[in-house]
This record gives structure tokens, sequence and C-alpha cells, in this order.
């Protein structure tokens, strides 16, 4: 299925044009994404295993949801669609706590350029991790991680889980959000 997705100029404001997903990747057009992180009170945070047919980062752990929001959806819309699709929860927009808007750039080198402006959220997650109904296509596996396996895979320490790459404080922002809730 072909995905259209929103042209943003790069100070995130809407162009009123969008395009397909890929010739946005392809020409580096900023668009909006959004990034829905489930937490409990432990305090852990829920990733996902990315599907090893992903483009970018496959097999590798990442943020609870993530994904593109279509051509003419709200963020809101976005996000609620993403986690229905990605985990199979159905959530409300008031259960979405906005974190921040995060202007990110990453080149690739199959010829992707991802420019977007992820939308964060934070979401209290009250369904047991077994419930869960993950898509196949895109994710291969959900788990809780505390935060000190976190930090671990921030160091590139644990024995056994990869996170995706990111500006590693990207998730010691989440993790101290977390804390301060």
């Amino acid at each position: 299925m072909e995905e259209y997705v929103d042209i943003w100029d790069s100070e995130g404001q809407p162009t009123g044009k969008s395009c397909l997903k890929d010739e946005a990747h392809q020409k580096g057009w900023f668009h909006p994404t959004v990034h829905v992180w489930f937490y409990t009170a432990s305090p852990a945070l829920l990733l996902q295993k990315r599907g090893k047919l992903k483009q970018t980062y496959p097999e590798l752990w990442d943020v609870s949801v993530a994904g593109h929001v279509s051509a003419g959806e709200s963020i809101l819309e976005g996000a609620l669609r993403e986690v229905k699709e990605e985990i199979g929860l159905d959530i409300q927009k008031i259960d979405l706590l906005p974190l921040d808007i995060r202007k990110n750039t990453n080149r690739f080198d199959n010829g992707i350029t991802d420019c977007e402006f992820q939308h964060v959220f934070l979401v209290h997650l009250k369904t047991d991790v077994s419930q869960l109904q993950i898509q196949e296509s895109e994710v291969d596996a959900v788990r809780l991680f505390s935060f000190e396996e976190l930090k671990d895979c921030m160091l590139q320490k644990h024995p056994i889980y990869n996170i995706v790459p990111a500006d590693m404080s990207y998730y010691q922002f989440v993790m101290d959000a977390v804390l301060k809730l």
C-alpha cells in the first residue's frame, strides 16, 4: 500500500503539499512522525524489536510505537492509529501526554534521508504485555525494559539486546520524564 505524508518545511510548518513517503525519504523532505512511549510504574519502558525487513535499523529495539503521520491526518490521529496498528491497543487522545517535538535527520547507506519532526508522547501502559497484538509485518517482539537494562543498552553493555543507535540523550530524556510523573 502506498503511504502519503504531508511535507513540512525545515521550521516544522506544513507546506500544504504531500507526497509518497518513499519520495520524502529520497528527497530529504521534512514530514511529521509520532513516537509513543509506553511506561509502567516499576519504572519500565515498553520497547519493540523492529522487524527484520525494515529498511532502517532492522531487528534493533526501539520506541514502543513509532510511525509516519499520514497525509491529511492530525498528529493525535496518527498516534492513535499507529498504536492500534503496531501493538493492538485502543487508547484515547487523553491518554497521550505530549513530551516534545524533536527535529531529526538521519541519512542511511541505502539512500534514505529521513527528515522528521517527531512528536513524542508518553502513555501509561495498563495492559499486560502478553495481551498486546503486535503487527507482525513491522514488529518482531515487544518487551518491558527496566531503566537499568535500558541504560546498559545505551552504553552498549547489554549482553542480549541492542537498541537503535539514536542520540542516547533521547532515551535518557524519556526516562527522566517518566520519573517526573
